[in-house]
């Protein structure tokens, strides 16, 4: 974090000490220091900000700049710098930074100020020799007298966003822009982009694409920099989660003819990576009356679902990884890190969930994939609609894979296949008030009358493994099903 003398200013502007900062003066005790770095962590985490401050130099009363004799370097703990004797018995996640610049009183004479920057607490609290403190007012206090707080404490720990967390920061408001494809925001909203800094800076600030901080400088969240980055490579952390694309010339993983890693932000991107697939999916010429059409071996609106569902859905905390999109000659695998947060077996009827909430909701806003909840509905309607096989989601240690499918016929199918198509089927069905019968599955799959019985062995089949069940009780033709957990 840079511009010290502008955060210090702002700090000083606020009436009283808040939770999250104090002011010293010449109060160097050690053990102070570390109970105060402990307690001071643990209430940026309490207070959602990103980074606590102790800064000596400044009268806690009336805010004024005093100076202060000594720094980091100066102050020792027996003959060991103060710094390291810190770290030895602070918590291995407790960071910190210590600064010593110059500047000027009221009378314009120059004063020493030294600034301790303490990150927040993650992943747990922050101790001081194993023991926990917080900050109740201005004043240092044991966590362990504050169980409420405590508990607060926990939970916001326990919750923090991939979202929130800085992409890149120290960046003033024309620098970060540079970094943004914010128009494409505005286009996707529908609305002009506003002719002026404070304009624009007032949706970006809005949405958490961006962020104020103490120092008066801007920071570019997680959040805005996977939507809107020009290029993602400008962000180090995110570097790896632009989308691979792979299309292989035939079934196996072995001839590789095409590979692409999408370097744009999500929002920026969605579009020419869906143009991209589409171009090297299968396709096949019909004719409409005395026009030749070439159709797409694939419902594209599923195509998109499934990709939008991968961007969302993935887990950002496993590095080193992004969503993978293969191309096969008769398939096409979607794979994204982490695994879903709801049952499989139940993806169509249950409350979808997502690790990344914000994400989501900002690219359902920005109309960017299907409205809560009816994602896997239109995947798996659109696919019975071209009569191809249901797809299919498979779960791995750290990952899960989306397999869409093109036209293979009902003969060859696999009994599991078919079981499954029989259970989604149904599924949709009863998401619209309507019940699988002998005569839907039949149409679902594209056969004849004649196919009847086949069907009839089918859902008999699905029935015994438990994943349908009959409606009620009635003559063989007019039995309808539904989803066993209906």
């Amino acid at each position: 974090m840079d511009n010290f003398a502008q955060l210090v200013d702002n700090l000083r502007a606020h009436e009283t000490e808040e939770g999250w900062f104090e002011f010293k003066c010449n109060n160097y005790d050690p053990e102070m220091i570390g109970k105060d770095i402990s307690a001071l962590a643990n209430a940026a985490a309490y207070h959602d900000k990103s980074y606590a401050y102790m800064i000596w130099g400044i009268d806690d009363k009336s805010h004024e700049i005093v100076g202060t004799e000594y720094d980091q370097y100066s102050l020792k703990k027996g003959n060991e710098e103060i710094e390291c004797w810190l770290r030895k018995l602070l918590s291995n996640n407790a960071e910190l930074e210590f600064h010593s610049f110059q500047m000027p009183d009221s009378q314009q004479n120059s004063r020493k100020i030294t600034l301790l920057i303490i990150c927040k607490a993650q992943n747990q609290t922050v101790t001081f020799k194993k023991e926990e403190y917080i900050r109740v007012g201005s004043y240092t206090k044991r966590l362990n007298e504050y169980p409420q707080m405590k508990a607060q404490l926990w939970d916001k720990i326990r919750n923090v966003r991939f979202e929130e967390q800085f992409a890149k920061q120290d960046l003033a408001a024309e620098e970060a822009l540079q970094l943004l494809d914010y128009p494409q925001y505005f286009d996707l909203k529908g609305d002009s982009t506003p002719t002026d800094l404070s304009g624009i800076l007032h949706y970006m600030l809005e949405e958490d694409i961006m962020v104020k901080q103490d120092n008066g400088l801007y920071a570019i969240t997680n959040l805005g920099a996977i939507l809107f980055a020009k290029k993602l490579s400008s962000f180090p952390r995110l570097d790896r989660k632009g989308v691979r694309v792979v299309q292989y010339r035939d079934n196996s993983r072995l001839n590789m003819l095409k590979e692409d890693v999408g370097n744009k932000g999500y929002a920026v991107g969605i579009n020419g990576l869906i143009k991209y697939i589409e171009a090297l999916l299968p396709s096949h010429e019909v004719m409409d009356g005395a026009v030749r059409e070439t159709k797409i071996d694939y419902p594209m609106v599923a195509v998109r679902e499934a990709v939008a569902n991968a961007l969302i859905h993935q887990d950002f905390s496993i590095s080193g990884t992004g969503v993978l999109i293969e191309i096969f000659a008769s398939r096409i695998e979607i794979t994204n890190p982490g695994t879903p947060l709801v049952d499989v077996i139940r993806i169509i009827d249950n409350p979808p969930k997502s690790r990344n909430e914000k994400l989501a909701a900002l690219m359902r806003r920005l109309k960017m994939c299907e409205e809560l909840g009816s994602g896997w509905d239109r995947i798996t309607s659109t696919c019975e609609e071209m009569q191809l096989p249901t797809p299919t989601i498979d779960i791995y240690d750290e990952n899960t894979r989306v397999t869409l499918y093109t036209k293979i016929r009902f003969s060859d199918l696999t009994q599991e296949a078919k079981i499954w198509a029989c259970y989604m089927h149904a599924c949709v069905k009863y998401t619209r008030k309507e019940y699988l019968t002998n005569s839907s599955l039949r149409g679902r799959f594209g056969l004849e009358e004649k196919s009847s019985a086949s069907i009839s062995r089918l859902i008999k089949d699905a029935c015994t493994s438990g994943m349908i069940k009959k409606l009620e009780e009635t003559a063989p033709r007019y039995v309808k099903y539904v989803p066993f957990w209906a």
